[in-house]
């Protein structure tokens, strides 16, 4: 059976997928010197050696082809505090920087939002076709970490992690 022949009710399957909580990140990039970014939650580790990281993008986002003529990006993981970033970012359109304070990554001078729990600046290394999404892999070359709780999106909405 092939994907065209799935009998995957769409609506039963976001509802199962949406029972693994997952964290908030924010992807930025820099495009004719103007910065780009959307909110992604399919994002994941993919390789130690060489390091490397994952996503996805909706095929219908229209921040993404921006970020991949740009060649560069920083995944931004949100913390727990940062939850209206994570929501102005999900929306299409609109100036999605208006008062977010950000500075250029020391490798690849991708946007790092300011108070994210942590960042991890990437070229783009490959674009995979993936349904109506696209896998994404990132060549690392740099990282940080800040401080506090991820932002955890779960069963469509968001919340937070405690010990």
């Amino acid at each position: 059976m092939n994907a065209a022949e799935s009998q995957i009710d769409q609506a039963r399957f976001r509802e199962v997928l949406g029972h693994f909580a997952t964290g908030v990140t924010v992807v930025t990039a820099v495009e004719d010197g103007i910065p780009v970014g959307f909110t992604c939650q399919s994002f994941a580790s993919l390789s130690l050696d060489p390091p490397m990281v994952a996503l996805a993008p909706g095929k219908s986002s229209t921040s993404w082809p921006r970020i991949a003529q740009a060649g560069a990006f920083c995944v931004n993981i949100l913390a727990d505090h940062q939850e209206a970033l994570g929501r102005s970012f999900a929306v299409s359109g609109g100036d999605k920087f208006a008062g977010v304070d950000w500075f250029a990554g020391p490798a690849t001078g991708t946007p790092v939002l300011e108070g994210s729990l942590a960042w991890v600046e990437c070229e783009l290394e490959a674009i995979h076709d993936a349904g109506d999404h696209e896998l994404v892999i990132g060549l690392v070359m740099a990282t940080g970490v800040g401080r506090g709780r991820p932002l955890v999106f779960y069963r469509s909405g968001f919340g937070t992690f405690a010990p």
